[in-house]
């Protein structure tokens, strides 16, 4: 086993939430947690408003591809964190993790949509980053 933690961020396409969470914690924990992110359904691309939102505040995701869980990733890390409500994701019999679900701030429900709708997303994920990775010792 590695010293440092394993986490692995999920949502549905990869392309927004789970990058951005991946991106965020790498920026505040640099190389003291392994990162991981994977989409239940991978998409094609990245959504460019989480990618802008993002690069905002100093973090960067640009290089990223959308990917799905790898099963024995799945298995191996530490934490998963499904990030919204609308992936669905059991943990293998033999995960040796735990699995828990951030349900975000949903801007679009208030009517907030575009570049706005995406940095107050970055900034409630940032906000939980920074809690799981405070609550690591990191």
């Amino acid at each position: 086993m590695s010293a440092n933690p394993k986490i692995l961020f999920v949502c549905v396409g990869n392309g927004g939430k789970s990058q951005m969470a991946a991106a965020l914690a790498r920026q505040h924990a640099g190389d003291r947690v392994e990162i991981y992110s994977a989409g239940t359904n991978p998409g094609t691309k990245l959504n460019q408003q989480s990618v802008a939102s993002i690069a905002e505040v100093g973090a960067d995701m640009s290089d990223e591809k959308p990917k799905g869980v790898d099963p024995q990733l799945l298995a191996d890390v530490d934490r998963t964190i499904i990030i919204g409500d609308a992936a669905q994701l059991e943990l293998p019999a033999d995960a040796r993790g735990t699995l828990e679900r951030w349900s975000t701030d949903e801007p679009s429900a208030r009517g907030i949509e575009g570049i706005e709708r995406m940095r107050l997303i970055r900034d409630d994920i940032d906000t939980r980053v920074r809690a799981l990775l405070n609550e690591l010792g990191i």
